[in-house]
């Protein structure tokens, strides 16, 4: 079954937690390990492909992480259909400040599917502590019934496209139903 599909799909989660690398990585292919700070929002425009071969276009909207930005996310919450939720896992602040993201998605959503992202995942693979458990973060996942958990790195590319697809799959099934 192939279709054309338009979503709005919005980035959240704290500063430096590797949104904007994210985001730079799927529609460019390309890595910079120096971003600036998102002012407020951020917009793109991708298209994906399902692995139904379904063609999706995405308006990115990707959330400044500082919390002076979250004031303003609740208004640009309007009219999403899915949600990509990033934290640091070396940063476990980021982790902990997901209950406040997951919320302010939640109440200006109508019950969208949102995917957690760890970011930075080859730094762990260099060695680094993972300083987040495994256990804290499906017990997160599912307190909050989220959509699914998923590893990325955008430095090597790692399921970054993949979660592009899952979540646009998941916006389609949710809308579909």
């Amino acid at each position: 079954m192939t279709g054309n599909y338009l979503f709005k799909l919005i980035i959240a989660g704290s500063g430096g937690s590797g949104k904007t690398t994210l985001l730079r990585r799927y529609t460019t292919g390309l890595f910079s390990g120096s971003t600036k700070m998102t002012i407020g929002v951020d917009f793109s425009v991708t298209q994906c492909k399902t692995s139904k071969d379904q063609n999706v276009t995405l308006q990115i909207w990707d959330f400044g992480g500082e919390n002076r930005f979250r004031s303003l996310l609740p208004s640009f919450c309007l009219g999403a259909s899915g949600c990509l939720m990033l934290f640091d896992p070396l940063r476990p602040a980021t982790f902990h400040e997901l209950e406040e993201w997951v919320d302010i998605v939640q109440s200006n959503t109508k019950n969208i599917p949102i995917l957690l992202l760890s970011s930075k995942h080859d730094l762990i693979d260099e060695g680094h502590p993972f300083s987040v458990a495994n256990s804290d973060i499906e017990a997160f996942v599912e307190k909050h019934k989220l959509a699914g958990y998923i590893h990325v790195s955008s430095k090597t590319g790692l399921n970054v496209a993949q979660s592009f697809t899952k979540i646009s799959e998941l916006m389609i099934e949710k809308n579909a139903g």
